[in-house]
Order: structure tokens, then sequence, then C-alpha cells
């Protein structure tokens, strides 16, 4: 007999209960579990490729291990501290790039100019606070992650918890199903694939476009010699999950630099002569590039590898990402888009079984 509706809700409210109290007091310790945990998710599907070309599921992990170990060396020698060092020049250079912008309304419009005016006194303190608060943010975001777990923990454990779960990744799914409740089993697994499906839609298919666009904008922009090339390429390419946010925030960040970059410096010739160089093809190129972008995004990139109905809106996406990085720090900005994949599932199935009640459809005259 199964439970009344009451004791069930009860007790799946009170494990929703312990799921988030476990956040609240373990999110530093969980930390590399739940990273390890998303690279296992995300790797499965090419371990079970492997599988089906022949190779058992220990080489297949091995093979997996292998690729990621050369990547991330490639990555380390490579990549990483030229990004290092362009974040930092980029925020010592905030500004000299805002004198630049000064110089150039000083000279066309010398009368909103003045050095008692409003416009004037707030360029020069807006490029005292971005040096200032660049260098800030730059070293809270070093100290909390060294606060948060010691860097190293992260390199050592992360890799050996995704390797092992990766490992028993369908012996853990067939376990979980062995303990679902009989009476809900069906409708558990049913939801259950909806919501693999939307997060494979969502994770790995936009988490591609994102590597894809970011690789594309970082080595277009240093191809057309636009300094701090990688660094904007690297932001435009992590915020491309938000439709169309992605390439307008590099878009501007790179548009901007260019134009002090190929036209916003200031030459003062014989003490009152200005000019200024001019390089109208090199910004065009610039605004090229990302209106490309966003060419290859939304008629290739995003209808291949992500589908059109992913179920998750990026409002609901912000809200989730908003709310849980809140109340759970960084831990909860990772389990945002599985809890918001879940719960958009839960909604449309929960709006389905209204529809197909009495209380939607009301009693009709043949009953």
């Amino acid at each position: 007999m199964a439970l009344p509706i009451g004791q069930q809700a009860k007790y799946w409210g009170i494990a929703t209960a312990v799921f988030l109290l476990a956040l609240w007091f373990l999110g530093d310790v969980i930390l590399p579990f739940v990273l390890g945990g998303a690279i296992a998710y995300l790797l499965d599907p090419v371990a079970d490729r492997l599988e089906k070309a022949g190779f058992s599921r220990m080489a297949s992990v091995a093979i997996i291990t292998l690729v990621a170990v050369l990547i991330f060396v490639l990555l380390i020698l490579l990549v990483i501290p030229t990004l290092v060092q362009q974040s930092a020049a980029l925020i010592n250079t905030a500004p000299e790039l805002f004198d630049r912008l000064r110089n150039g309304l000083l000279t066309r419009f010398p009368q909103l100019m003045d050095d008692q005016s409003a416009v004037y006194q707030q360029l020069i303190a807006i490029g005292e606070t971005i040096q200032s608060k660049g260098g800030e943010l730059l070293n809270g975001i070093l100290s909390s992650a060294l606060g948060l777990i010691n860097i190293l923990v992260l390199l050592v454990i992360v890799p050996v918890v995704a390797v092992y779960m990766l490992l028993d990744w369908d012996n853990m799914t067939a376990k979980i199903d062995e303990m679902l409740p009989r009476d809900h089993a069906e409708t558990i697994r049913m939801l259950a694939r909806d919501i693999d499906t939307t997060l494979a839609s969502f994770i790995r298919g936009q988490g591609t476009v994102c590597l894809v666009l970011g690789t594309y904008y970082a080595v277009a922009l240093m191809l057309a010699g636009l300094n701090f090339g990688l660094i904007v390429g690297f932001i435009a390419g992590l915020i491309t999950f938000i439709p169309y946010v992605g390439a307008l925030v590099g878009g501007v960040l790179a548009v901007g630099l260019a134009l002090f970059q190929f036209w916003g410096a200031v030459e003062v010739v014989d003490g009152d002569t200005v000019t200024f160089a001019n390089d109208w093809l090199r910004i065009g190129i610039v605004a090229g590039i990302f209106g490309l972008g966003q060419f290859l995004e939304g008629n290739i990139l995003t209808p291949k590898l992500v589908g059109s109905s992913v179920g998750l809106h990026p409002v609901w996406l912000l809200f989730a990402l908003s709310v849980f990085g809140s109340l759970f720090g960084f831990v909860g900005m990772l389990v945002a888009v599985p809890i918001a994949a879940m719960i958009g599932v839960l909604a449309r199935w929960g709006v389905g079984q209204y529809k197909s009640s009495l209380l939607y459809r009301g009693q009709s005259r043949d009953d």
C-alpha cells in the first residue's frame, strides 16, 4: 500500500532540507567532490563511446585521463601564464586608458573639461578607482580561493575523485536506481531522463560553444593585434552561455580597447599641436570578429551543439546562479545549473499533471 501524499511530501521535504543544510555547512569541504562529480558527468559519454569502440571501462578512463593531463600541461605552459599576465596588465593599464579618454574629451570639448567641472573630477576618480578596486578584486579572488580550499588540494583531489567516479559511474547510477521507491520508480526515471537531457544539452553543448567561441575570440583578437586579446576572448567565451551577453560584453570591451589602442592615442607636437592616431581598419576588424562570432553562434554552433529546446531560460538561470551563489558561495554556483534544470523539469511535469487533472479540466457532464 502506497504512503499517503502527506507522508511522501514530508519525506521528500526532509531530504531536500538535509541537502540544503549539507550545502550550507559542508560547502567548502565538498567542493572537490562536486567538481569531480561534474567532470565525471561531462566525460561519461566519452567513456561510453570508447567502450562501444571495444575498449574496457578501465582502458577508456585511462585514455581520457592521459588526454586530460596532456591538455592541462599545455594550458599550464602556454595559456594560463599569459592569461594572468594580461589580466594584471589590463588592471594596471586602466588609469592610462582613462587618461587617454580624458585627454580626448579635453581636446574636443574643452568647455566640459574644466579642472573644477564635475565631469573632469569624475573621470579622474574613475581611473583611480578602477586601478585600486581592480587590484583589490584580483587579490580578493586569489585570497578567497585560497581561503575556500587549498589550491594544491583541489589539484590533487578533484582529478582523483573524477577518475574514480568516472570509473564507477554506471555502477553508481544502477545502485541509485535500485533505491528508488517502487511506486514512483518509472516517474522518477522519466523525470531523470528529462533532467539529463536538459543538462546534457546545456552543460555539454553550451560548454562546447563557450570553449569554441572563447578560443576563436582570443586567437582572432590577438592576430588582429589587439592588446589583451586573450583576456577579452576568455571573458567573452566564459559568459557566452547567456544569449547575446557574451558577444555584447566582449564586443564592447574589445572595441573600447581598440579605440584606445588604434584611435584614442593623443600625441602632442610642438607643445600645442594635437594629432590623433586613427586606424579605422583595425577597429573595424575587431568589430567584425565579434559580428562573425555572433553569426557562427546563432546559426551554426548553438543549433548543432545545444539544440532548440534546452528548457533553461537565461533569466531563470541567472536567478538560480544569484540565489545559490549568495546562499552557498562557489559550491552553490556549481550546483545552481543542475538544480535549475531539475526544478524546470519538475515544474513542466507539474503543469502537465495539473492540466490533466479535474482541477483544470473540471467535471464533464458525461461523468
